[in-house]
C-alpha cells in the first residue's frame, strides 16, 4: 500500500505544501489556508507542519530548546513557544506582558506574527488528533546531515546543501512545480524537509524531542525528526 504524506511550511503568503508518495516528491502545492491543504489531502497518512501545535498552561515547551540546542549555528531558527493563555489576548503588548508575567520572560514580535496561522494549525491539530505532526525544518536537515547546517537556508550554499541533502534522501524536488514555483525557494525546501519527517512519522522511524513527548489534556507536544 502507497504511503502518502505532505510537509507543510507557512510563508508570508500562505503555506506552501510538497507532498511525497513512498517517500518520493509527488507534487507541490499552494494554498492560501492550511484548512486548504488538510481539505484536498485525501490520503495522506501524516501531514507535517512547521508550525508549533500545542501549548502549555503555564511555561515554555521543552521541545523548543531542546531541538534549538541541537542546530549550532542554526538555533536562531527555533523560537520559544510561550503558554497558551498568551496566544488568547488581543494585542501583542498584552500578550507580551501576560507572557513576562507567566515565564518572567518577553515575548518577541516575530514569534506574536505567526499567531493566525499558529491557532489555525492548532484547531486543526485538535479536530483531526492523529494527522498533524510538527516538525521543524532545520531539525530535519540536521539529521539528514548528521551534523548542524553551516550556511543559512536563503544563501546559495545553504539551499545547495539542503537540495543535496533531500536528493541523497530519495527526495528530487523538480525545477518546474507549477502554481507552487511562486513559493519562495527556502520555503519549498522546508516544506519538502517536513514531508521527509512525516514519512518518518508515517513508517514509525520518527524520533521526537523530548522523548517522550510533553503532554497537555492527553495531547502529546513535541517536534519530531
Amino acid at each position: 500500500m502507497s504511503i502518502q504524506v505532505i510537509g507543510v511550511d507557512a510563508y508570508a503568503l500562505g503555506w506552501v505544501g510538497v507532498e511525497l508518495r513512498d517517500g518520493a516528491f509527488g507534487r507541490a502545492v499552494l494554498a492560501s489556508t492550511l484548512y486548504e491543504i488538510v481539505a484536498g489531502s485525501s490520503g495522506a497518512a501524516v501531514i507535517g507542519v512547521d508550525i508549533p501545535l500545542g501549548m502549555l498552561p503555564d511555561r515554555w515547551r521543552a521541545a523548543d530548546t531542546l531541538a534549538a540546542d541541537q542546530l549550532g549555528p542554526r538555533r536562531g531558527s527555533v523560537f520559544r513557544v510561550p503558554p497558551r493563555a498568551v496566544w488568547m489576548e488581543a494585542d501583542f503588548a498584552a500578550a507580551n506582558r501576560l507572557c513576562r508575567e507567566l515565564t518572567g520572560a518577553g515575548l518577541s514580535r516575530q514569534s506574536w506574527a505567526l499567531r493566525p496561522k499558529l491557532l489555525e494549525a492548532n484547531a486543526i491539530w485538535e479536530r483531526h488528533p492523529g494527522l498533524l505532526f510538527e516538525a521543524h525544518p532545520e531539525v530535519s536537515f540536521r539529521t539528514m546531515a548528521g551534523e548542524p547546517l553551516p550556511f543559512a537556508k536563503k544563501t546559495w550554499s545553504g539551499q545547495t546543501r539542503r537540495r543535496e541533502l533531500l536528493a541523497r534522501n530519495g527526495i528530487v524536488l523538480p525545477d518546474q512545480l507549477g502554481p507552487a514555483g511562486q513559493a519562495p525557494p527556502d520555503d519549498i525546501l522546508d516544506a519538502a524537509a517536513v514531508a521527509w519527517t512525516a514519512h518518518r512519522v508515517a513508517t514509525n522511524t520518527a524520533l521526537s524531542y523530548p522523548s517522550p513527548p510533553e503532554e497537555d489534556n492527553g495531547s502529546k507536544i513535541a517536534i519530531y525528526y
